[in-house]
C-alpha cells in the first residue's frame, strides 16, 4: 500500500501544495491533475523518494516502484534495444526479452536503431518499454505517460496499465489527457 498524510512540497522556495494525503492499495489508480507548474511532478518525485517533502510523510512498506519521468531518459549514443537493456540492468532486472517489450510498443524493427534518430514519439515508446519488462513491480510512476502518443500508443499503454492494475499493481500517473484505463479502483486529485 501507497500511503500520504499532510504531505507539503516546495520548488525553488514556493509552496507548490499542503496537506495532500490520499491511500493508494493493490489494484489502485489515481490520477494527479493540474496544472503546468501546480506540483505533479515533484509529487511524483517525492513519492519516489527523489525529492523530500517539505512536510508531511510517505508510507511505502517497502515496496519495489518503477519511476518514468516526463522525460524519456533515452541516450542518443545507444540503440533503442541497448536503452532498454541499461535501463533493466539499473533496475535490477535480469533474464528479460527486451525485443518483445518493444514489440507491446510497436518498435521492435527500431531496435538496433540509435536514439538519435528517434522522433519524440518513438522516444516516449521506448521508454514506456520498461513497463512491459516491469509487470511484478507493484508500483508505477508516471509523470505524463502519453504525452508524444499517437492513438495507437495511448491505446497501448492503457491496455498495459489496466493489465498491470487487473493483477493488483498500482498505478500513479499524471496527465493532461482524459484517457480510459480499467480498474476496480481509481481516485483523482487536483493540484493547483
Amino acid at each position: 500500500m501507497l500511503d500520504t498524510t499532510g504531505l507539503a512540497c516546495e520548488r525553488g522556495g514556493l509552496r507548490l501544495f499542503s496537506d495532500l494525503g490520499f491511500s493508494l492499495a493493490p489494484g489502485g489508480l489515481l490520477r494527479v491533475r493540474g496544472a503546468n507548474g501546480s506540483g505533479k511532478t515533484t509529487l511524483l518525485r517525492t513519492l519516489a523518494g527523489l525529492s523530500r517533502p517539505a512536510a508531511g510523510e510517505v508510507r511505502l512498506n517497502g515496496m519495489a516502484f518503477l519511476f518514468i519521468g516526463h522525460a524519456p531518459g533515452i541516450k542518443d549514443e545507444l540503440t533503442v534495444l541497448e536503452n532498454l537493456e541499461f535501463s533493466a540492468s539499473l533496475a535490477g532486472l535480469k533474464d528479460f526479452d527486451g525485443r518483445k517489450a518493444l514489440g507491446q510498443f510497436g518498435i521492435e524493427r527500431l531496435a538496433d536503431l540509435p536514439g538519435r534518430f528517434l522522433s519524440q514519439g518513438q522516444r516516449r515508446r521506448a521508454a514506456l518499454a520498461r513497463l512491459a519488462l516491469s509487470a511484478g513491480v507493484p508500483l508505477w510512476l508516471l509523470d505524463e505517460p502519453f504525452a508524444a502518443l499517437d492513438a495507437e500508443g495511448i491505446a497501448q499503454l492503457s491496455a498495459l496499465c489496466s493489465a498491470h492494475l487487473t493483477t493488483g499493481g498500482m498505478v500513479v500517473l499524471t496527465s493532461h489527457q482524459d484517457v480510459a484505463i480499467a480498474s476496480a479502483s481509481a481516485q483523482e486529485i487536483e493540484l493547483r
